[in-house]
């Protein structure tokens, strides 16, 4: 199966604060707690087993047996779930919202670099058992960003109103989702198998939650992976002391603020607000606000008093959702968890987080980008051969592409580099002339240099674009693969769904990134199918 990795620093793909992360540039170290390195697990060991409290245990592994009632869990998640009874037994999380179907390919890449991960830490610390999770995003309510998927070129949506957490939405309506998405899929065995999957996860099941349980341990449940609904009264529960800070403190908002100003270098991803908690109920998600000792709830007429703001705390505790900034707080908090894995947007929030985590008295958990992937098939791979691309070619912008490839087809020289220094040396010495003659010389000398120069650089544009044209079918050969790879210019892992692979490759789509992904390289895998 050929294949080749690219750095995620030279994919072009990334921000200049993820890059400088991986790069472990000194200004970010104050930032995050260890870098993710195998042998960095057995200092992060030892403080989340100190930190942790293991009473926790038990309530957490009672509220997974009850989400996993109504489910075939396999024997390997069976036995992570007892496992986590134990406090040798400690987590890797992923999170991600409950996009239909999945959504975009790297939802898989997050769950397949967890579960990997999990493999590579119990072969280094065998006396250690490592279970891999797939937190749910049950209570976000941004519905517009999970309500599709795309399928080849066709976006298969799903219409209908909807408020409050997305985990509780009714699954109704989802019959026609599935009529339209049968109708592209066309007949065979694994259009039948998608179709079912689809009508298993969505038609017989409640919620969205629930559908997205079945979905993903359809999927990977074989490999022991975890799934978790944190929207629980039991769990929220063990959160009530840090929800309770929030409520009269305000802790998040100046801690993180704090860290803010080591990030000024960067586009700051999350602004935290003055409280950082929703109040959810079915029907509803709305941002708490203090006011003059009052705490409204927005957009109703729900208020309370701080005395009945805590009573409903401790009364109904699962009525107070974390936003972006409480919500990985609360996952420290109800799990011995080790390592998240997200992606860039996802680690750039993280790392406003460790001072807040500190002043918790929470263990900041180390933070690993998930694998990237390339997808191509057999022949895609030989046009790539055929056209004297690389890998690394199809990773370019596409201007920068075309550019390339045209001064190597050019029977001679594009670049008027030398042509250019040429002028400028010339320039030098009669401005060297000027000034030891009349300097009113020197103006003239510049503007004359300046519009040589300008004439030399539109010559190169010329010449460029003409033997584009001369070029023009090798061109636009190499512009249609790398258009089918990067669809929209963009990650193929970003739009395309799961889908259209497994029809296509069967089985073999999720066997070859259990193969080939690798957590801790920090690659962009290309994998040829």
């Amino acid at each position: 199966m050929p294949s080749d990795c690219i750095s995620y620093q030279s994919s072009g793909y990334f921000t200049p604060l993820i890059t400088d992360y991986l790069n472990q540039k000194e200004n970010l170290k104050p930032l995050y707690n260890r870098f993710p390195t195998l042998e960095n697990f057995e200092a992060q060991i030892a403080e989340k087993q100190e930190n942790y409290k293991p009473e926790f245990r038990a309530t957490l592994v009672n509220t997974l047996l009850e989400q996993y009632e109504h489910i075939e869990a396999s024997a390997l998640t069976l036995q992570n779930l007892q496992l986590l009874t134990e406090n040798n037994t400690f987590t890797i999380t992923t999170g991600h919202q409950l996009n239909l179907l999945t959504g975009p390919l790297y939802f898989l890449y997050k769950i397949v670099s967890a579960i990997n991960l999990c493999k590579e830490l119990k072969q280094a610390y065998p006396e250690c058992n490592f279970v891999p999770v797939y937190w749910m995003a049950t209570e976000d309510h941004d519905f517009e960003e999970i309500n599709y998927f795309n399928f080849r070129d066709k976006k298969i949506k799903w219409n209908r109103d909807s408020a409050g957490p997305v985990g509780r939405l009714s699954t109704q309506g989802l019959d026609a989702v599935l009529k339209a998405f049968a109708s592209e899929l066309g007949p065979g065995t694994n259009a039948a198998y998608l179709k079912q999957l689809f009508e298993e996860a969505y038609l017989n099941h409640a919620n969205l939650a629930d559908a997205t349980r079945y979905l993903a341990n359809g999927l990977f449940g074989q490999q022991g992976l975890v799934i978790i609904d944190a929207d629980s009264t039991a769990l929220k529960k063990l959160y009530i002391p840090q929800i309770k800070t929030e409520l009269l403190e305000q802790l998040s908002h100046g801690k993180v603020a704090e860290t803010a100003a080591l990030l000024n270098d960067y586009n700051i991803q999350v602004n935290p607000r003055e409280i950082n908690l929703f109040y959810i109920q079915d029907n509803l998600r709305e941002r708490i606000i203090l006011q003059d000792g009052v705490y409204y709830i927005n957009n109703t007429d729900i208020t309370f008093s701080e005395a009945e703001i805590l009573a409903e705390l401790e009364n109904h505790p699962e009525r107070f959702s974390p936003n972006v900034i409480m919500r990985p707080l609360y996952q420290e908090v109800i799990l011995p968890n080790l390592c998240y894995i997200g992606g860039g947007g996802e680690i750039a929030y993280w790392l406003e987080l460790k001072s807040f985590f500190n002043a918790s008295g929470i263990t900041f958990p180390m933070l690993l980008v998930r694998n990237s992937v390339l997808l191509a098939t057999e022949k895609q791979a030989a046009k790539l051969d055929r056209l004297n691309l690389t890998w690394a070619d199809v990773f370019l912008k596409q201007h920068e592409l075309m550019n390339k490839k045209v001064k190597e087809y050019s029977e001679f020289e594009l670049d008027f580099t030398v042509q250019k220094e040429h002028l400028n040396q010339q320039f030098e010495e009669l401005a060297a002339i000027a000034a030891k003659t009349d300097k009113s010389f020197t103006g003239a000398v510049e503007a004359q240099k300046t519009k040589q120069l300008k004439g030399l650089a539109n010559l190169e544009k010329r010449l460029l674009k003409a033997e584009k044209k001369h070029h023009a079918d090798e061109l636009a050969r190499i512009t249609a693969l790398q258009n089918e790879l990067f669809p929209g210019q963009g990650l193929q892992e970003r739009k395309a769904n799961f889908s259209e692979f497994y029809l296509e490759f069967d089985g073999r789509l999720t066997e070859a990134l259990l193969q080939r992904l690798k957590p801790l390289e920090q690659d962009f895998t290309i994998i040829v199918l």
